[in-house]
């Protein structure tokens, strides 16, 4: 005779299986096509859009610097592969994690050996780049 399994492990598997038929979630592969250029030496990929938010990820080729600009909100920014200075004293590697406040001047961004970063903050606008 089996023992029967706790109540609490049968509602996780049927949990489990539930969510594994909801397809409403947006996956993207790094790999995925929609890379775009966007600056010298700089690409975008648009992932999610909602009211004027946006996640995006930027692919910086070595060499490659963003000028100083400002945000009209906050932005927030993981590296998640490469290293990216900030300024001249700011430096992350993967994993790395940086938040830009609204308004204020974002020093310039820059990477030596290449880097993509994970970003969500405003829709990136010509007029917000002061280079």
């Amino acid at each position: 005779m089996s023992t029967p399994k706790p109540p609490a492990a049968l509602k996780q598997r049927l949990l489990d299986r539930v969510a594994d038929t909801d397809d409403s979630h947006l996956t993207i592969a790094l790999d995925d096509g929609g890379w775009q250029p966007w600056l010298d030496g700089v690409e975008i990929k648009p992932l999610h859009e909602v009211d004027g938010v946006l996640s995006y990820l930027l692919r910086l080729a070595p060499g490659a610097t963003l000028p100083a600009h400002r945000h009209p909100i906050d932005e927030e920014c993981i590296v998640l592969d490469g290293v990216l200075r900030v300024g001249s004293h700011i430096e992350l590697g993967p994993g790395g994690y940086h938040l830009a406040h609204q308004g204020a001047l974002h020093a310039r961004i820059s990477t030596a050996s290449g880097a993509t970063i994970f970003l969500r903050g405003a829709i990136p606008q010509a007029c917000h780049v002061l280079g």
